[in-house]
């Protein structure tokens, strides 16, 4: 039974998570695709292709992508990497404070090049990437025609 995880789950944005997939064949190819939808509704899309080392596992930390959004070793490719579905869309997140972004994480046997595969992921789970975090107090900055927020950590 083929898993996959991210550690940890919530995180903020800017700080680093750990992918692991595990019970693969040795030396299977497989897919790992990252999606998100942004505030707008916008969908956002990565994917990697690797293949599974001796024992049945796929760490990017360590195992380099063979194709896709990227190559080469690259921890936080997916997140980096992520691709709008419309073209000249940007990804922005309005409200910082209120909610994450919920990132979808699949894995898929052999390449899958299409937005929308046919099969099913043989896996999947999501992390929340934050913005702020918990406790960061916000303060409206106005002065003259400037306008800011200061957050301030607990």
């Amino acid at each position: 039974m083929v898993e996959l995880t991210v550690t940890p789950q919530s995180s903020l944005a800017d700080r680093p998570v750990h992918l692991l997939v595990r019970g693969l064949s040795p030396s299977q190819l497989i897919t790992l695709r990252a999606s998100l939808t942004d505030e707008q509704g916008e969908r956002f899309q990565s994917r990697a292709f690797f293949r599974a080392s001796g024992a049945g596992e796929v760490d990017p930390d360590h195992h380099p992508a063979l194709g896709g959004n990227y190559t080469g070793v690259c921890p936080m490719g997916l997140f980096w990497f992520l691709q709008p579905d419309t073209l000249f869309r940007r990804l922005i997140k309005r409200d910082v404070a209120g909610s994450p972004f919920v990132v979808h994480l699949e894995v898929f046997n052999g390449l899958q090049m299409a937005n929308e595969p046919q099969e099913k992921p043989l896996a999947s789970c999501e992390a929340q990437r934050w913005f702020v975090a918990p406790g960061t107090q916000r303060v409206p900055i106005r002065n003259g025609r400037v306008r800011g927020a200061l957050y301030l950590p607990p």
